[in-house]
């Protein structure tokens, strides 16, 4: 007997069906408004009844049942991302190809709302822009990337007065100018400004690709170039409980504004072992192609007992999917040839001992180097794309119970009460 037939004709109260959705009750009555969830009156009372068999299909398409987690781990419930045997998905979908078939827009839409809006273009306000980049601009001229995202955004959320409106809509609405907003204010490779359309669309409104693409390098780009940095934005949105993205739910969690929430995971993202990790294999494949080969430069990291940039997921047993992807698209960008060997090279010679595959930060060095952009173009990259990815994670948060992230500390110190102490 199937699941469907076993709930058929069965009906739920409000309270159940949050039970099994793992929402509040107020939330359950959002799906009815939206169409999602029907419902009917209890003969005689005041209640409503659902369908269980509906209530389950709906949690199949979010993901809302509650999850196992591991002994001592926290659950986060979410109806984002899915990561299982070397594949992952968004809301269902395989991840991949939403991101070689939709521009990163359309996929942050899929994110934000289920729904797959052909053409969609994102749009930052004048004074948001302007006050980013002035805030920009008073940087010092040795900041990096990140450091210009951080005070833009800061920026760009001083300029809106309805950022602490947490409804759906507004949300919704900052999101999709705070992201072209943080591109607009980073600063243009080599100065000036360049045209905004992107090959093929001679006067169109620029996609956000093509709109980053002249803040990374001064090389103009070809339609496979831009459509491989469309497609890493577009792999990169989402990863489930990545580091940043746990901290930007935490401030989420305490109703922090979109803007605040996006600031949280800029903040972690800068790590060595997350955001930045594909700087390091920046430089790892330009040292491979200076000394003609990856056996000298896989040696001297063993040397020196530093991790060889690039390889390995603790998430995947094979092959990072997004890498593999990246790397296909990359296959098509004539100049990426020397960048995709030196890789491979590097994938080679490691692999006689230890079986370690390529994960996203390889293929990203290898956009990068091919492109001529700095070693900081990953980060760059990494951030914007993944901002989208918090707000997703911010529009769940602010459904849950107010502040529910608050883990209690194992105190290992001494016991009280211990004497005050002299100076």
């Amino acid at each position: 007997m199937t699941e469907r037939s076993e709930a058929d004709g069965q009906r739920l109260t409000t309270r159940e069906t949050a039970e099994r959705l793992g929402v509040k009750p107020e939330t359950v009555y959002a799906y009815v408004s939206r169409g999602q969830l029907s419902s009917s009156r209890v003969p005689g009372g005041r209640g409503s009844t659902f369908d269980a068999a509906e209530v389950d299909a709906l949690a199949r398409r979010t993901g809302r049942r509650e999850a196992a987690s591991a002994p001592g781990e926290p659950a986060v419930r979410t109806g984002i991302t899915l990561i299982g045997e070397d594949r992952y998905y968004f809301r269902g979908v395989d991840a991949t190809k939403l991101a070689t078939r939709h521009r990163y827009e359309e996929v942050a839409e899929w994110l934000w709302t289920g729904e797959l809006r052909a053409g969609v273009r994102f749009t930052a306000p004048e004074q948001a822009v302007a006050a980013a980049r002035r805030a920009v601009g008073a940087l010092p001229l040795h900041c990096g990337s990140t450091d210009r995202l951080r005070v833009a955004v800061v920026a760009a959320a001083a300029a809106d007065p309805l950022r602490f409106d947490l409804s759906r809509e507004t949300v919704l609405g900052g999101a999709r100018s705070l992201i072209p907003a943080l591109v607009a204010a980073l600063p243009t490779v080599g100065g000036g400004e360049r045209p905004a359309a992107g090959p093929g669309e001679p006067g169109a409104p620029a996609g956000l690709a093509a709109q980053l693409w002249p803040k990374l390098t001064a090389r103009r780009p070809d339609e496979p170039s831009l459509a491989a940095l469309d497609a890493a934005l577009a792999l990169l949105i989402d990863h489930d409980l990545a580091a940043s993205t746990l901290a930007a739910r935490v401030a989420a969690s305490a109703r922090a504004h979109p803007y605040a929430v996006v600031s949280a995971g800029l903040g972690v993202l800068e790590g060595p072992l997350h955001g930045a990790a594909s700087g390091l294999a920046h430089r790892m494949l330009a040292e491979v192609l200076e000394r003609g080969g990856a056996a000298p430069v896989v040696a001297d990291h063993l040397r020196a007992g530093r991790r060889v940039p690039g390889l390995g997921h603790r998430l995947y047993t094979g092959e990072d999917p997004r890498a593999r992807t990246l790397f296909g698209l990359l296959e098509r960008v004539p100049q990426a040839g020397p960048a995709l060997a030196a890789a491979r090279d590097v994938v080679a010679t490691t692999a006689r001992d230890v079986p370690l595959h390529a994960n996203i930060d390889l293929a990203l060095a290898v956009l990068s180097v091919a492109s001529d952009m700095p070693a900081e173009a990953g980060e760059t990259v990494f951030a914007i794309s993944r901002t989208a990815g918090w707000i997703a994670h911010a529009l769940e948060e602010y459904e849950e119970r107010p502040l529910r992230m608050r883990p209690s500390g194992h105190y290992t110190g001494p016991r009280p009460p211990q004497p005050l102490p002299t100076s």
